[in-house]
């Protein structure tokens, strides 16, 4: 899969506010501008999941990854993939086959040479990957055409490979690395840096420059170090005491910044609210979710916008849709269609056949009790009646599928045909059946976006899709939630949508 989208991250930041922890160790992240030494220290939410780009999650692995691992493409920071490894690109008439230039200049840590043949032997891993295989599921073979140029053979369409290519899986690795199995533990790639052997596995990895990179201009950093910290605290302590110099950052830190000079950028990453898993009825307790009438009940009930001012604290966009705010497909005229009006929720649920409201059990986790009073609240008003199954959250991605809807917190997506995708057509953990059936117009639109021509027809069908979804309250969006990145004046970094902490390419020096 492209990525697994985290529950609760956003939930989980909030409740490290409370814990208290001295200051993050490291190195001092001052610099000598005058010597041309730009250290940057990284505050990362969450451990590396692998060094193997095919088994990594590209949530908050984004750094880790993209210091010793050069990719294809890479994300503009708005969906749209741009050159790397790959230095142009041609999509053929018939949308079946990607040809692609490759950079003739870039070489492998261990020595060898990157060309085609190691180009086509990465994809071919990549396509096999337990995680990375999303991006590739609509590839029938990749071609080694010329020792600089590659050709990837589609069985239909795919308008979303190059994003989720750009987003994190196009790494290309060592074709000796891959053959050893090695690259989990020991990365081999053709990055800017080179993971160093003073590192600490879980507390604190280093990395050693590339002078002969490539790209080694837009690469200015060294040393690099990287922090993995889920304490929020730890990681404002080590802002403030000079061991971080960019950090995942919150509220407080962001209240922070302007007294002490740092730069805050922010953007919609996940959006918030609860998902349904039986639109269409077929389970006992999913019976009443079966009817659009309760569903846009339930949207109808629940304030968003004063959810995102108590609970997430304004860092964030008051909208009701899966699409992300300012982006194509979200449309500002929807945002209104479910004001807040507990009286016509309750009428609702009553022309549905529910005028005294039902029983339902739904799955609950630590990261998601700032959200269990409202829920129960606000849906007692309406008569239901909500059991509570308790979980760690390690269990609860598992478990909450299995329920006919919980309280989510889920990754979204740039580019608006992979939320079409992840959101609304393909079965994914958190949607394990989407329920087309249950509306011949949503099924009908799906196939219209899939079939459109790129550009404005397209972008037509999105929309027309986006309405009806939100006409049938395919989900009940409370809000989204904003990713938040917190560093010295020195620095500042572009939030990506897709990722929850974006690459090393997305952080710049200040001119």
């Amino acid at each position: 899969m492209k990525k697994t989208p985290l529950l609760g991250v956003a939930a989980l930041a909030a409740a490290a506010l409370a814990l208290t922890s001295c200051a993050a160790g490291g190195t001092d992240a001052g610099g000598d501008g005058a010597s041309g030494v730009v250290p940057l220290n990284i505050g990362d939410f969450l451990d590396v999941t692998s060094w193997d780009p095919s088994l990594a999650d590209i949530g908050f692995d984004g750094p880790y990854l993209s210091a010793v691992y050069d990719p294809l493409v890479v994300d503009d920071g708005s969906g749209q993939p741009e050159p790397a490894l790959a230095t142009d690109w041609e999509v053929s008439d018939d949308f079946l086959t990607i040809t692609m230039n490759l950079r003739t200049d870039a070489v492998f840590s261990d020595g060898a040479a990157f060309d085609a043949d190691a180009a086509v032997k990465s994809l071919e891993y990549l396509q096999a990957g337990v995680r990375s295989q999303e991006a590739y599921q609509k590839v029938e073979s990749f071609e080694a055409v010329d020792a600089d140029t590659i050709a990837i053979h589609l069985t239909e369409r795919d308008d979303t490979i190059l994003y989720y290519m750009g987003l994190g899986r196009s790494y290309m690795m060592s074709p000796s690395a891959i053959d050893d199995g090695t690259l989990a533990e020991t990365p081999v790639g053709s990055g800017p840096y080179t993971l160093s052997a003073d590192s600490v596995t879980g507390s604190e990895y280093r990395f050693d420059k590339v002078a002969e990179h490539w790209a080694a201009a837009d690469f200015p950093f060294d040393p690099l170090v990287i922090s993995p910290l889920s304490d929020a605290t730890a990681m404002l302590n080590g802002l403030q005491g000079g061991q971080l110099n960019v950090i995942y950052g919150d509220q407080a830190a962001a209240d922070m910044a302007e007294g002490q000079g740092w730069n805050v950028s922010e953007g919609v990453a996940t959006w918030v609210g609860l998902q349904f898993t039986d639109r269409t009825g077929a389970t006992e307790m999913g019976k009443p979710f079966g009817d659009v009438r309760v569903r846009q009940a339930l949207n109808t009930a629940f304030d968003g916008p004063e959810m995102l001012e108590a609970i997430a604290q304004g860092s964030g966009a008051a909208t009701n849709q899966v699409f992300p705010a300012g982006t194509t497909g979200n449309l500002a005229e929807l945002d209104e269609q479910y004001a807040t009006d507990i009286d016509r929720a309750k009428q609702l649920l009553a022309e549905a056949g529910y005028a005294d409201g039902f029983a339902v059990t739904m799955p609950m986790a630590p990261p998601f009790q700032p959200y269990q009073a409202t829920v129960e609240q606000v849906l007692g008003e309406l008569g239901i009646t909500v059991t509570w199954d308790e979980y760690q959250f390690a269990d609860y991605m598992g478990k909450a599928p299995g329920y006919p809807l919980f309280i989510a917190v889920l990754s979204m997506d740039g580019d608006p045909v992979a939320t079409v995708e992840r959101q609304i057509a393909t079965p994914q953990w958190y949607n394990p059946t989407p329920g087309l059936e249950a509306s011949a117009d949503v099924q009908d639109q799906v196939d219209a976006v899939f079939a459109a021509e790129p550009g404005d027809a397209q972008t037509a069908a999105i929309e027309q899709l986006n309405r009806t979804v939100t006409d049938e309250a395919w989900f009940d969006v409370w809000y989204q939630a904003n990713n938040m990145f917190v560093s010295t004046s020195d620095f500042t970094v572009t939030p990506v949508v897709g990722t929850m902490f974006p690459t090393l390419r997305h952080i710049d020096l200040v001119e």
